[in-house]
């Protein structure tokens, strides 16, 4: 056994549906902009970009259900997204060999603090203090593409408080979930453990203390969290 100088960090493990198995989670990349609407009420034109990636911590994913509104910020938003979980990676994935890749999907939420991710653009600074603070990314239980197939489409929904705040479906992204795994892996070598956020509908928003929100999409089911 290795002589850690100190206790070595606790590995992240996401349930997975229909058993008491744990997906240990190894990175977090994050796809911005992967829906058009959204570039477009972000300020920005989805036809001339191409896919960039962000990075969340693999303890920023949280399935307790609760999002504690987090500290020096007034502006918290939504963004309603699904993940995919990686069984496998490499360097220079084909498009054509990503899915093999897949173990499987889930439901996941990106929150932002956006008054800071606004302050660090203004700044050309990165943006972790925005989008890779605790418990940042509420997500359900991930099911694998075994049991489910591919999900090339499918409704999103987001509501707060029982209102529709962001829909849409995946056939809409922008970059297709092959290409989100083909795409970093020519920049970044993926591996097993690597989680892919995949981009958010139009109608982000902010939330406050008490909120409940609810994502669902089709294939997926539903999973709410509570704002404390």
């Amino acid at each position: 056994m290795p002589n850690y100088v100190i206790s070595p960090p606790q590995i992240t493990g996401l349930p997975i549906d229909g058993t008491d198995a744990l997906f240990p989670v190894r990175r977090v990349y994050c796809i911005g902009r992967n829906y058009a609407a959204h570039a477009i009420e972000m300020g920005h034109d989805p036809d001339r970009e191409p896919p960039f990636f962000f990075q969340k911590n693999p303890n920023n994913l949280d399935p307790s259900g609760t999002f504690p509104y987090p500290p020096h910020s007034s502006d918290v938003h939504h963004e309603a997204e699904m993940y995919v979980a990686l069984k496998s990676g490499g360097a220079n994935i084909a498009v054509e060999d990503a899915l093999d890749c897949i173990y499987g999907y889930g439901l996941s939420l990106d929150m932002t603090r956006r008054d800071l991710q606004g302050q660090m653009k203004k700044l050309g600074r990165p943006w972790e203090i925005g989008k890779a603070f605790e418990r940042s990314a509420p997500c359900g239980p991930i099911y694998p593409a075994s049991m489910i197939g591919y999900l090339g489409a499918g409704r999103l929904v987001l509501t707060v408080n029982g209102e529709t705040r962001q829909e849409g479906d995946l056939n809409q992204m922008i970059w297709k979930v092959p290409e989100m795994i083909s795409y970093p892996s020519q920049y970044l070598e993926l591996a097993s453990g690597d989680i892919i956020q995949s981009g958010t509908p139009a109608g982000v928003g902010p939330i406050a203390k008490g909120d409940v929100m609810v994502v669902t999409i089709d294939g997926l089911g539903s999973f709410s969290v509570t704002v404390e």
